[in-house]
C-alpha cells in the first residue's frame, strides 16, 4: 500500500482528498501544525474506512517537516503522491506598495522553502517505486500577481516556476507534477469549487498524468 501525504491537511478541500484517495487503497498522511487536529480528523476518516494518520510539521521549519514525511513513510507505506496545499497566512497579503523585503520572507519561506524540502524528502522513495505524482494547489494570484496580496503572488510565482522545472526534469522517470489553480475561495456547494469536486479534479491529475498547469475554474470567477 503506498500513500499520500496532504501537506496542509484541513477538514475541507485535505480531507476530501484524503477520501478520494483513501478510497481507492491509498494511506493518508496528515500534515499540519494542530496535532489535535490532525487526531480528530485522522479519526473521522477511519470512520469512513480510510487509513489516516496525523504528523505534525510546520512548513517554515524544514526540519520538522522532513522528520514528519519520513515517520509517515515509515508507517503507512511509501509515499506516492505529495500535495502541497498549506493555507497561506493573511498577513502574507499586503498591497505591494506596503510590502517590504522582510515582509516577503515568510511568504517564501512557506511556498517556496517548504515545497522544495518536501519534494526532496520524498522524491528518492518515488524513484524506488518507478513512479509518483506531485500535486501543487495555488490560488489564482499564481498565475495573474494581485497588487493587494504581495507575498502570496511573488510566492506562488516562485513555486509555479519551481514546479514547472521539476514537471520537466521527472516527468522521464514516471513523476508527474501538476498544479491547480483554484481562483478565488474554496466554496462547499460550487459547482466547480466544492472540497469533493476538487478532489475528484486532483485525483484526475494523478491519474491522467498531462500537462503541468490545470484550473479549478475561470480566473474571473
Amino acid at each position: 500500500m503506498t500513500t499520500i501525504a496532504i501537506i496542509g491537511a484541513g477538514p475541507g478541500l485535505g480531507a476530501a482528498v484524503a477520501r478520494r484517495f483513501g478510497r481507492e487503497g491509498h494511506s493518508v498522511a496528515l500534515v499540519a501544525r494542530d496535532a489535535g487536529r490532525l487526531d480528530a480528523l485522522a479519526g473521522s476518516l477511519a470512520a469512513d474506512g480510510v487509513t489516516a494518520r496525523g504528523f505534525t510539521a510546520d512548513v517554515h521549519d524544514p526540519a520538522t517537516l522532513v522528520t514528519a514525511l519520513d515517520a509517515a513513510a515509515d508507517t503507512l507505506g511509501p509515499v506516492e503522491v505529495l500535495q502541497y496545499s498549506p493555507l497561506p497566512r493573511q498577513d502574507f497579503m499586503r498591497p505591494v506598495l506596503d510590502t517590504t523585503a522582510d515582509d516577503l520572507t515568510g511568504p517564501i519561506e512557506f511556498s517556496l522553502y517548504g515545497a522544495v524540502t518536501a519534494v526532496r524528502q520524498v522524491v528518492p522513495g518515488m524513484r524506488e517505486l518507478g513512479r509518483g505524482t506531485v500535486l501543487f494547489v495555488n490560488g489564482g494570484s499564481a498565475v495573474v500577481p494581485h497588487a493587494d496580496r504581495a507575498g502570496t503572488s511573488v510566492a506562488f510565482a516562485a513555486q509555479s516556476a519551481y514546479g514547472h522545472l521539476i514537471h520537466n526534469t521527472l516527468a522521464p522517470e514516471g513523476i508527474h507534477v501538476a498544479q491547480l489553480i483554484i481562483p478565488g475561495m474554496i466554496e462547499p456547494g460550487h459547482q466547480r469549487k466544492d472540497p469533493v469536486v476538487l478532489a475528484e479534479t486532483l485525483w484526475g491529475l494523478h491519474r491522467e498524468r498531462h500537462g503541468f498547469r490545470h484550473f479549478a475554474d475561470d480566473l474571473g470567477a
